[in-house]
Parts: C-alpha cells; structure tokens; sequence
C-alpha cells in the first residue's frame, strides 16, 4: 500500500490545482491565459501543478485579510462588528424602555404583583 502513495499525491495534487484553476474568475488568472494553465496542469503531471499553485492566480493574505477594502469570506456573527453594534442597541432600547411581553403569562412571573393575595 505504501508504495502506491506517491502515486496517489501526484493525483491528488493534480485534481486539486485543476479543479482550483477551473473554479479561479479569469482576472485573477495571473501569466497565461486560464485555458493554458488547464493544458499545463494536465500534460506535465508534477511540475504543472505546482506552478499553478504558486504563480498561476492571485492569492489573498492568510488570516482572512480584506482585499481591497472588500469582505471576502463568511464573517461569524460574533466576529461581525455590525451584528453585534445592533445588539448593543437593542439592549440598550430593552433597558430604557422595558414593555411585558404579551406572550409571557403575569401568573408566571415571579415578579407580578400578588393583589389575589
């Protein structure tokens, strides 16, 4: 079994950088036209890969870094600053302004006045 890895990375490898360069928009192609890079992937098996993957498209910074003041990935709600400035807000519309909640039973709330008593 372990003689069959090496063959097995090489395909992996190969997958991976061809199916990279098939979802990559044209402009962040980078060199050669992106048709190209899919020919180079394919016909020389190690090399075309790993070129691909080191020159073929722009990369953007580890780390979630913006690019060009832009949001590119998926932000956690707890990480967004404008989900949790709008929480914060709403707290604080809740304290000034408390109203009973019309779903909530008064002979449930342990803080209802007892006038039965």
């Amino acid at each position: 079994m372990l003689r069959y890895l090496p063959f097995l990375l090489l395909i992996g490898l190969t997958i991976y950088a061809f199916i990279d360069c098939l979802n990559t928009p044209e402009e962040e192609v980078k060199h050669l036209p992106k048709v190209v890079w899919v020919i180079i992937i394919l016909l020389f098996s190690i090399v075309g890969p790993v070129v691909w993957l080191f020159t073929g498209k722009k990369r953007s910074a580890a780390g979630g870094g913006r690019s060009g003041g832009r949001r590119t990935q998926w932000v956690a709600p707890d990480d967004n600053p404008d989900f949790l400035n709008r929480l914060r807000d709403e707290q604080d519309r809740r304290r000034q302004d408390p109203k009973p909640d019309p779903k909530q039973d008064p002979k449930q709330d342990p803080d209802a006045d007892k006038s039965d008593s």
